[in-house]
């Protein structure tokens, strides 16, 4: 009998205050609001019961703490390359202000002045694809909404720029995986938020 081909979850940490007023939030190291708490939480309800061979989590709080209220924490192990992108310039602010200075920007065309360059991330992302894939079994992976998106582009084997097209909510629930075989990656679901709260 065949093996199941494994499967990579990937979750996006709970509501910040940040996150909920769309301020890039890079490497500023905030925590979950209430309701993203409450939401990790609810994130480990939609978890429970599926078997998982490796943790990981981005060393920024708002994920790791995201990864404890989900039940995870005890098991995780810490990932530096899952860490968000570096937005340089654009930390701390909207897209809506910085395009006032630069009307056409782009973050995943154009990547951040001063942050993370838009190679940078994506090899870091595929060292992500590389540990996970050589991991053999299920996979729960937690970090934020841009680097995650990355990840859903390279899985596929896109370009970074495809990333802009892989919107993700805060707590969401993500399935990287495979068609027929270990050769056919694909995007199982992506951006569930059932189990979160409006």
């Amino acid at each position: 009998m065949n093996q199941p081909l494994p499967l990579i979850y990937l979750a996006r940490h709970g509501e910040t205050e940040w996150s909920l007023a769309g301020r890039h939030t890079g490497l500023t190291d905030i925590p979950l609001t209430d309701r993203g708490e409450r939401n990790a939480r609810r994130l480990g309800d939609r978890l429970a019961g599926i078997a998982f061979a490796r943790v990981f989590t981005s060393p920024l709080i708002r994920a790791r703490r995201t990864c404890e209220l989900a039940g995870f924490g005890g098991v995780a192990e810490v990932d530096p390359d899952l860490v968000e992108w570096d937005y340089g310039e654009v930390e701390g602010i909207t897209t809506a202000e910085f395009r006032r200075q630069r009307p056409d920007w782009e973050l995943f065309r154009d990547g951040p002045p001063g942050g993370e360059t838009l190679a940078a991330i994506s090899a870091r992302a595929d060292r992500v694809i590389a540990r996970v894939r050589a991991v053999g079994g299920n996979v729960l992976l937690f970090s934020s909404g841009h680097i995650s998106q990355v990840l859903g582009a390279r899985w596929i084997g896109a370009d970074v720029s495809w990333g802009r097209a892989f919107f993700l909510q805060t707590a969401a629930v993500s399935i990287l995986g495979y068609h027929h075989s270990l050769g056919e990656p694909v995007i199982r679901l992506w951006n569930d938020t059932h189990h979160t709260e409006d």
